[in-house]
């Protein structure tokens, strides 16, 4: 159970921290901001299943040491997330893509016996409706824009795409079902199509940026332990 929630609360947190990489570089203002507070609602998201998972552990954990003092041996999040964010077109098709799978994921946990687990899916579930409906609506525009703007879409799903299967390994058929459907409307909505004969990247052979990630992020709170601002 706690390496289900520390795969749920490294998968926002590694998102987030991709996300904001964008902030002050956005095509315009308005989106700039918008996908910054994107990021603040993973990073929240994460803050909270990193508190349930330090309780879960009892060992002195804190949601601190679970973010900053952690190896990459020892994150478990899916490997889409950790990826360059590339162009503007990458970054929304991927918080697409998992914004597709996190809103029936926490759906299904909301539901959940699990008061505390439920209680943060729930809590979670305006943030990730405002999520998809955003970046849906940006990979129809890119995807309906110029030629240029749909080629470049084209390849952003050539990219992304072999990340996909990795990224649905912990979930049941219902949700993938559902996530293979969302995707599906999404994307004929904007001209693109599901790739065929793609091999699939799994495994922990490919973390490299997690690595990079993880020693920008990480710097500070190695840096200066227990640091007092």
């Amino acid at each position: 159970m706690t390496d289900y929630i520390l795969h749920l609360a490294d998968n926002a947190l590694i998102l987030g921290h991709r996300n904001s990489e964008w902030t002050g570089h956005g095509p315009i203002l308005e989106q700039d901001i918008a996908l910054s507070n994107i990021s603040l609602d993973l990073i929240g998201q994460a803050r909270h299943f990193y508190q349930y998972a330090a309780e879960l552990l009892g060992d002195g954990s804190t949601e601190d040491k679970l973010a900053y003092f952690r190896g990459p041996e020892a994150f478990k999040n899916c490997m889409l997330v950790e990826q360059p964010k590339g162009h503007w077109g990458t970054t929304v098709l991927r918080q697409f893509l998992f914004s597709a799978y996190q809103y029936p994921l926490y759906q299904q946990l909301a539901s959940r016996d699990d008061e505390k687990l439920a209680a943060i899916a729930q809590k979670s579930l305006k943030e990730v409706t405002y999520h998809l409906r955003w970046s849906s609506e940006w990979v129809i525009r890119l995807g309906q824009g110029t030629e240029t703007s749909n080629d470049k879409m084209k390849d952003a799903v050539k990219e992304l795409w072999p990340y996909t299967q990795d990224l649905l390994t912990r979930t049941d058929g219902d949700l993938q079902f559902n996530w293979q459907d969302k995707v599906q409307n999404i994307f004929s909505k904007a001209s693109l199509a599901l790739p065929a004969d793609v091999t699939m990247i799994t495994g922990e052979n490919h973390r490299q940026h997690l690595v990079e990630i993880l020693s920008e992020m990480q710097h500070l709170q190695r840096t200066y332990p227990n640091v007092e601002w």
